[in-house]
């Protein structure tokens, strides 16, 4: 669960001049894929304890076996649903748990009076930015130094999406 590989990404460039601000985001293929595992740690699973103690993160079994995946934390101060962790292991990928785990994180929102789902993702895990588009979500926001100082140099950016649940508020 923890990684993706995607053989497209989107390149980050940013023009800033005093009258203007543009950052853009242009999908280009790779010329070899890209891979990112992420590494667990003590810390990181003890805080995802907390968010699972909330009682507002899903999990998809197949019989015993935790199959996907997502951690979630309700952020009252702006009323939102941060979503930490959304995966579904490989060998159950595009059979649709992914989508049902995600329908239902809107459901708990709406349910919870939150008026959006929230996370952060890659420029460099297209896969999942488009998944999360068929769900409705948008790119709402880009951090060019989110991971390290040289993210765009380096390849990695942080883009924030949002998925709004309630019209109007």
């Amino acid at each position: 669960m923890p990684g993706y590989t995607s053989t497209h990404k989107y390149a980050v460039s940013k023009s800033e001049v005093e009258e203007q601000t543009v950052i853009t985001l242009q999908l280009v293929e790779l010329a070899t894929p890209y891979t990112h595992v992420w590494e667990e740690n003590d810390a990181e699973m003890e805080r995802y304890q907390g968010y699972a103690a909330q009682g507002l993160s899903l999990g998809a079994y197949d019989e015993e076996k935790l199959v996907g995946l997502a951690l979630t934390e309700r952020r009252d101060w702006n009323r939102t649903l941060w979503i930490w962790e959304i995966g579904v292991e490989e060998a159950y990928r595009r059979q649709g748990i992914g989508r049902q785990l995600m329908d239902r994180l809107i459901d708990i929102a709406q349910s919870e009076g939150l008026r959006a789902i929230s996370f952060e993702t890659q420029n460099t895990n297209v896969p999942a930015i488009r998944f999360y588009r068929s769900m409705g979500c948008e790119i709402e926001a880009i951090d060019l130094s989110y991971y390290t100082n040289d993210d765009v140099m380096d390849g990695e950016v942080a883009i924030f999406m949002k998925r709004k649940t309630r019209v109007g508020d």
